[in-house]
């Protein structure tokens, strides 16, 4: 159920998006325990002068590889999320050669009522899921 949106700097081929993507999978099953087939991941590319990810001030450097993760999702709790932040950058290190430095995310909690997974129905409501 958590919906990951990407936002990255186009120039990616289709395999190392979809090694991107099953990397942030991976990460986001083990952080969360969500069930193998909750998978929702939207990609947006965009030309690099469209994409400006700066540090904040923490003195960060960042390359072309940068990817901006959006992640909305049920409220995880304090130590789940450090958790999914970790597990992410060592996936996306050791999969896509992507540094934790390159790596930036936003989390935004929402409740079972905020879902429909079609049908016109609330599945967490209703008792489906």
């Amino acid at each position: 159920m958590p919906l990951l949106r990407i936002d990255l700097i186009e120039g990616r081929t289709d395999d190392e998006l979809k090694t991107l993507l099953d990397a942030l999978h991976r990460a986001m099953v083990e952080a969360f325990k969500v069930p193998v087939r909750d998978r929702y991941q939207i990609v947006h590319e965009h030309n690099p002068t469209r994409m400006i990810i700066e540090d904040t001030g923490l003195d960060i450097p960042r390359t072309d590889k940068v990817v901006f993760l959006q992640v909305t999702s049920r409220p995880r709790g304090v130590e789940k999320k450090k958790e999914f932040y970790r597990l992410m950058c060592e996936e996306l290190e050791k999969s896509c050669g992507i540094k934790s430095s390159d790596v930036v995310f936003s989390m935004v909690e929402n409740s079972d009522e905020d879902w429909s997974f079609g049908l016109g129905r609330a599945q967490f409501l209703t008792g489906e899921l």
